[in-house]
């Protein structure tokens, strides 16, 4: 089937004890709304709608889903429902609440604390590269330890990006959007063709999933920090893999940020997963570590000075 926007539920729509106000967001997987819980409360309700196996046109409420389609799609809501399931036993103050989980409609629904604030993607497209190496380490240190606690429950995200990072309004971070989270660190079953985003999605993303792992999600926050300096996505993985033309941030901005941050930068998107942070922790140790700006200097090789960095004792 080829893919299609598919129309949202109206708003004053009753779903189950949650009334629709209107769309937020929609997507090739899901289309989340602004409802609002009995007592009143906003709430985010995400509903699981791939545009490729489901359509749903304008005043229905039952999406449409060809034979050929059925098994692909009640697979994909199963593992959208075991995702809620597992997201719901988190609560950390970085990762985005998932309230309840239900079956409506011929679908699923995810219901969620809804959050007022701005993503990390429209920060950056305001500020255009005048993203500060202070904000970054602020923002990215405290967004790492929701990531910790996702890994630690066997949870990939997997669709880790600027515009899947909530800000709130004192900016500290929120991961939402795990609607790549469908596999976790112990499953081996097949998937639904992957859904990732260029520029962000590691090279493990259009290979072989089995080397998919924590370093994977570090590849994305790798990519996520070099657009806040860049204000656009790398390059993507799979064409770096053909053809790498990739400027490495120690080159791009040497003399602008601290030499640790371009380091840690580049080494999150190293190409092999095995020469990345392989958890986490280890990520954040390095980031937290050093904070400190850049020093004025001449502009000098980049390479030799990664030589004498290795050469002296000292660092």
């Amino acid at each position: 089937m080829a893919q299609q926007a598919n129309h949202p539920l109206p708003g004053g729509h009753q779903l189950e004890e949650y009334t629709i106000d209107r769309q937020l967001s929609l997507g090739g997987f899901s289309i989340v709304y602004l409802a609002r819980d009995p007592e009143g409360k906003q709430v985010a309700i995400k509903e699981y709608l791939p545009n490729s196996l489901a359509l749903r046109a304008k005043g229905d409420i039952r999406p449409i889903i060809s034979e050929a389609h059925l098994g692909a799609f009640r697979y994909g809501m199963k593992c959208f429902f075991e995702e809620g399931r597992a997201l719901a036993r988190l609560s950390h103050p970085n990762v985005i609440r998932v309230l309840n989980f239900f079956r409506a409609n011929e679908t699923v629904y995810m219901v969620m604390e809804y959050e007022q604030g701005r993503t990390l993607q429209e920060f950056i497209h305001k500020h255009q590269g005048r993203v500060s190496e202070r904000f970054i380490r602020g923002v990215f240190t405290r967004m790492l330890n929701g990531l910790r606690e996702v890994h630690a429950h066997k949870l990939l995200h997997l669709d880790l990006k600027p515009s899947n990072i909530y800000l709130r309004a004192d900016n500290s971070p929120v991961l939402i959007d795990f609607g790549a989270a469908r596999q976790t660190l112990t499953t081996d079953q097949p998937m639904l063709k992957p859904m990732y985003t260029p520029g962000f999605a590691s090279p493990e993303h259009y290979g072989e999933r089995n080397n998919l792992g924590p370093w994977s999600d570090i590849y994305s926050v790798g990519a996520s920090m070099y657009a806040c300096l860049a204000a656009t996505a790398p390059q993507a993985a799979d064409d770096r893999l053909n053809k790498d033309v990739l400027t490495p941030a120690m080159v791009r901005w040497e003399g602008l940020f601290s030499d640790r941050l371009l380091e840690i930068i580049d080494w999150c998107l190293n190409l092999n997963h095995l020469y990345r942070p392989q958890s986490v922790f280890a990520l954040q140790k390095a980031l937290i570590a050093d904070a400190h700006p850049p020093l004025p200097r001449p502009a000098g090789n980049w390479l030799g000075r990664v030589v004498d960095k290795f050469r002296s004792p000292s660092k």
